[in-house]
């Protein structure tokens, strides 16, 4: 049977004891029904895993003892941060989820002309803790040590704008260039996804004109979460760690 695999914000230690959070100790007590003596892995996102032995459980509240460290390490070689345009409904929760599982580094949520999503003030903030807790919810199921970093959604132009020297890249049906054709982004990749409705041309226009290269994965038009997670997919085969 897999040991459940928990994030758990912090500092741990070996041979301590440990109370768990209430997002860990929920998920243990309530949905797992684990019990004193069941075994757990923790993490806290600065890599590697401690192994641990559930001390005390009740309805509301979990310890645990600390007793072994493991240094593992599953984070794919290549560097990718994500710019995603701001789907509907549960499709965006979908990209990030499955995202992170594929290793994702970053994921920025990038406002378009075409998105069809209005967050502003508190349910932006509400709407930005919910995708970080996809992340982390994402990378307990993966088995990853890190927590793929949720930006705070920004406009477009600001994302374009950031300086940065990694590859940048963006889809387009008519592009010249495939991804087999791309040289190895030993400085990490950058690439940009729209919502549903796609770009505008003056925001294709904005993105050729920030340095990103136009790539084409194939003659047939993906949806905006297939697209992403296409995209990922074919760039961890090829430079990252997917067999």
């Amino acid at each position: 049977m897999r040991i459940p695999h928990i994030y758990q914000a912090g500092k741990i230690s070996l041979n301590q004891t440990l109370d768990l959070c209430s997002d860990a100790a929920g998920h243990i007590t309530r949905v797992l029904r684990m019990g004193v003596g069941d075994k757990i892995s923790l993490f806290n996102g600065q890599g590697g895993e401690y192994l641990c032995e559930l001390s005390a459980v009740s309805k509301k509240s979990a310890s645990v003892t600390v007793n072994k460290f493991n240094d593992k390490n599953v984070e794919s070689p290549l560097n990718i941060h994500l710019g995603q345009g701001i789907s509907r409904g549960d499709k965006m929760d979908f990209t990030i989820q499955k995202s992170v599982e594929l290793g994702v580094k970053e994921i920025t949520p990038i406002f378009t002309e075409r998105c069809g999503v209005k967050l502003n003030g508190d349910r932006l903030e509400k709407k930005h803790q919910q995708w970080q807790k996809i992340a982390i919810s994402a990378a307990e199921q993966s088995g990853r040590n890190f927590i793929t970093k949720i930006h705070a959604p920004i406009k477009i132009e600001s994302w374009l704008d950031q300086p940065s020297d990694e590859l940048k890249i963006t889809l387009h049906p008519r592009a010249e260039h495939s991804i087999k054709t791309i040289s190895n982004p030993i400085k990490g990749l950058r690439f940009i996804i729209g919502p549903e409705g796609g770009f505008t041309e003056a925001e294709m226009l904005l993105t050729k004109s920030s340095g990103f290269m136009d790539i084409r994965l194939g003659p047939r038009v993906l949806r905006t979460e297939t697209a992403a997670l296409t995209v990922l997919s074919a760039l961890q085969l090829q430079f990252g760690d997917l067999a």
